[in-house]
């Protein structure tokens, strides 16, 4: 997929020290990179995972 095309939102809870997540949603995908390294990896999720992952922070199920 073109990275260049793709318009990334940043996350409303980031901070002024810029860490924080941007996302992607072009067709069929959602996509997160890190802010800071807009040039390294690309994390790629369907609707369905990406809706289960939301749900599982929601749960609390990351949290350390």
């Amino acid at each position: 997929m073109d990275l260049t095309r793709v318009t990334w939102r940043k996350s409303s809870r980031s901070g002024s020290s810029g860490n924080c997540v941007e996302v992607a949603t072009p067709p069929q995908a959602v996509m997160v990179r890190d802010s800071k390294d807009r040039q390294g990896p690309v994390l790629s999720f369907n609707a369905d995972r990406w809706a289960g992952f939301v749900q599982g922070i929601k749960a609390g199920n990351f949290d350390a």
